[in-house]
């Protein structure tokens, strides 16, 4: 029966995508989205503002030395270039003194070519980019320009609004809902008598606030990305509605208050690059600036939030993963590393995770979300969550974890963190817990971390792993009894109460969509009691 159920769903399913595409590929479609009001733009937002969303870009380039006019032609263009082109976020690094009529030639010839809806140069992020790019590059895709050009312009970006609203709901991500939010606001702030635009666009951010944040303001994904990213994009639609002399909603005020809270956690007072879900390297200077200059001060004392613990102390910062996973569909981010520390001595990175590639297409997007990745404990060579695709391809939370009896203290003279997670309690009825202890004044490590069962043992392989950043160098003392980690400031001694301890090669996905070697050093044994510990240390020497 449930087979049955699960067949006709599919089946359903199916059916509804495919009337869906040929609805949108129909005159009847076309013709419902080209009602547009007549009216050029009437506001367009100072430059500056786009830096709060897009990184600052020197404007050296000269539409001049481009050949754009043929590219929409092109068939050979791979999907990251073609939406790059479709996207004219390249308008951000052209000269602002450059041929007006060149440019505006291009947009028409793309007009010309892509006016109607086509599933590539419509997608959501593309569509919006687009729209964000012609309208606040007006100087250069709409001044000067002749009258039936302008009424083209306004009228095709009006077209491609219509479309947003008619079809965001069906986004597959948050953030490019939150991306089309932003361009359907700025549209209807640009156009004279768009209040419908402006009805909808607010109200459509008033449910991604509602939808995307816990009561702490940390998004419900708890990724540390995603944070940044919404932080972004909210502040840029409320300095436009500033900028506009329009009225800011109270909930819009409220979210940056508990965002920039969680900001400050994370990012702004711990400039450091913490490598937990979905987190990458980033220069977060440009962003830093902004605030800065629009006058946005963020503060925050406390030491656990969104499920993370940071602790710091003069050279010292320690990060941990105390949090239970999300639900599955705020899990595209999410990486099986719970209980994972990341450890910091004088700006340099001790104890690292390896980091997250983005793209979910590769297989190392699936190498990087596992337990093995982190610096935490894994069983039987699996991971603490399991993972499903969804039909775009992206990897999704299949099974998840709860994290239970979290202790964070932070005494005079040392830190502890304590937790558990039920993340193998399912597959092989094990709870794993982790201990940790920093002695400031010794800048000492004492760890131990516990295999728990709780339905008799088995005699299964564990390991656990301590990532090293690139470059970082490491080695076997004579007596074998220790590993000695050299930095550029500081040398660190490891130790642990096991006899199977060692140094090997892994990769380290920190920057985006790249890998580079690094080390890790690994525990490897197999339970052998119901209640298994492994004790380990890391001391500056």
């Amino acid at each position: 029966m449930i087979a049955k159920e699960k067949f006709l769903n599919n089946s359903l399913s199916y059916l509804y995508k495919q009337i869906r595409k040929v609805y949108l590929n129909s005159n009847i479609y076309n013709r419902k989205i080209s009602r547009v009001f007549d009216g050029g733009l009437n506001f367009v937002p100072n430059l500056s503002l786009l830096n709060c969303i897009i990184k600052s870009k020197e404007r050296n380039f000269r539409i001049e030395d481009f050949s754009l006019e043929d590219v929409w032609n092109k068939i050979d263009l791979n999907d990251k270039d073609f939406k790059k082109i479709h996207s004219f976020y390249w308008l951000f690094t052209i000269n602002l003194k450059s041929s007006k009529k060149i440019t505006q030639n291009i947009i028409s010839n793309w007009i010309e070519n892509y006016e109607s809806y086509s599933p590539k140069s419509w997608e959501t992020d593309t569509l919006a980019k687009r729209i964000i790019s012609w309208i606040a590059n007006s100087q250069i895709t709409y001044e000067n320009a002749t009258e039936n050009y302008k009424i083209l312009f306004s009228r095709n970006i009006k077209k491609q609004v219509n479309h947003l609203i008619n079809e965001i709901d069906n986004s597959s991500t948050l953030n490019d809902k939150m991306l089309g939010c932003a361009a359907i606001i700025l549209a209807s702030l640009s156009f004279n008598g768009q209040t419908k635009y402006l009805d909808f666009g607010l109200n459509l951010l008033k449910k991604i606030i509602n939808s995307s944040f816990e009561l702490d303001g940390f998004p419900k994904s708890r990724s540390p990305r995603q944070l940044l990213f919404y932080m972004k994009y909210l502040i840029f639609i409320r300095e436009l509605l500033r900028d506009s002399q329009n009225e800011i909603p109270e909930h819009l005020n409220e979210i940056i208050y508990y965002l920039g809270k969680c900001y400050a956690f994370f990012f702004k007072e711990n400039e450091k690059k913490f490598l937990f879900n979905g987190n990458q390297e980033i220069n977060n200077r440009d962003f830093q600036n902004f605030l800065k200059i629009h006058d946005y001060k963020f503060k925050n004392n406390l030491n656990n939030l969104g499920g993370y613990a940071i602790l710091s102390h003069k050279k010292n910062c320690l990060a941990m993963d105390v949090g239970s996973s999300p639900e599955k569909k705020n899990s595209s981010e999410y990486q099986s590393g719970a209980l994972s520390f990341e450890f910091f001595y004088d700006n340099e990175k001790l104890i690292t995770n390896c980091g997250y590639y983005q793209d979910f297409k590769h297989k190392l997007n699936v190498i990087s979300k596992s337990t093995a990745s982190h610096s935490a404990i894994s069983i039987d060579d699996s991971s603490s969550c399991s993972f499903s695709k969804n039909p775009n391809g992206q990897n999704f939370l299949k099974s998840n974890l709860k994290i239970f009896d979290k202790k964070i203290e932070d005494d005079q003279d040392k830190w502890h963190i304590s937790a558990k997670h039920d993340g193998y309690q399912k597959k092989y009825g094990l709870n794993i817990q982790r201990d940790l202890t920093f002695f400031k004044n010794e800048n000492k490590f004492i760890g131990t971390d516990k295999i728990i069962s709780k339905r008799g043992f088995q005699n299964l392989e564990y390991e656990i792993r301590f990532h090293l950043m690139p470059g970082t160098n490491a080695i076997r003392t004579q007596d074998q009894k220790s590993i000695l980690i050299q930095l550029k400031k500081s040398g660190w001694k490891f130790t642990c109460d096991k006899e199977i301890f060692d140094i090997e090669k892994g990769l380290y996905f920190g920057r985006k969509n790249s890998f580079s070697e690094n080390l890790n050093i690994f525990i490897n044994g197999f339970i052998s009691n119901e209640e298994e510990e492994i004790n380990w240390s890391i001391e500056k020497i």
